[in-house]
């Protein structure tokens, strides 16, 4: 009868144990995964601006291509949605080469790219998502950006990256076309605390395998009453292919009052006749 009561003693100390421990989380955090990942979606938007930009090209050899660009960008009246030109000003056989970009929070963002051999406007798919930006190694989705809702997210750690405190985020698609139209089945992000700035990226592909690293430099709060941030510096690796490819941002101006009608496939068509900014 003691023997009984003892192991009735010692199942209920387990028992209460258990329950303790799935009561007690690891680890707490102020905000949610998803909370982090939105305050990110919106902290590289600033009102507006203009930016001219070299885009270093180098492949697994070492040989490098280099080209300039001349970008605007500028926030819908929501202050969510971002419209972004780039045109390619050098070398001559991307001179003239212009790409559209543009948000759409509750629909398919639109991607329009203007090819000057064809003298036309061209509009992509969400499938084109997946594709390289202009022969770089940022995809469309990478430059327009990935809607944290489309996405399901985790806090997966900490670390330090460049001496700053980073919640590690662990990102995967909510389904399969999401999976599909990016090409990534898993994203990994270090997000700076209290900045919200991205401070590095891995990428996955649809295999599993480690596809993309990214990396974000000399980060500059360019308008420090919305805690807007842009990055001077941004790097994408393809670890598979060994190609890699660097953004520096030579000039940038915020708040400019660029206009919204900069952002039409019809003003794309007239730079044609006017391709220097």
């Amino acid at each position: 009868m003691r023997k009984n009561a003892i192991r009735l003693s010692i199942n209920m100390l387990f028992v209460a144990l258990g329950t303790l421990v799935c009561l007690t989380p690891l680890t707490s955090f102020a905000q949610s995964a998803a909370e982090i990942m939105q305050e990110n979606f919106v902290v590289t938007k600033v009102t507006d601006s203009e930016s001219e930009s070299t885009f270093i090209l180098r492949n697994k050899a070492g040989k490098e291509r280099v080209r300039k660009t001349f970008g605007t960008t500028k926030l819908k009246k929501n202050g969510i949605d971002n419209m972004r030109m780039t045109r390619f000003i050098e070398p001559t056989d991307v001179r003239g080469m212009v790409s559209l970009l543009i948000e759409q929070s509750e629909k398919d963002d639109d991607i329009w790219l203007y090819l000057p051999s064809m003298k036309k406007v061209r509009r992509l798919v969400s499938s084109n998502k997946r594709d390289s930006f202009v022969g770089t190694d940022f995809s469309y989705g990478d430059v327009i950006g990935h809607k944290v809702q489309d996405w399901e997210h985790l806090i997966v750690g900490e670390e330090l990256i460049d001496g700053f405190e980073c919640y590690v985020i662990e990102s995967t698609p909510k389904n399969k076309t999401i999976a599909k139209n990016t090409g990534y089945s898993k994203r990994v992000s270090w997000i700076q605390k209290e900045a919200y700035v991205t401070r590095k990226a891995d990428m996955y592909n649809l295999s599993g395998a480690l596809y993309k690293q990214m990396s974000f430099k000399d980060l500059q709060l360019v308008e420090p009453e919305k805690n807007r941030w842009t990055a001077r510096e941004l790097r994408a690796t393809n670890v598979i292919s060994g190609h890699s490819t660097i953004v520096k941002v030579d000039k940038l101006k915020v708040n400019v009052g660029v206009k919204t009608s900069y952002f039409t496939t019809r003003y794309i068509c007239l730079l044609y006749t006017s391709p220097s900014p």
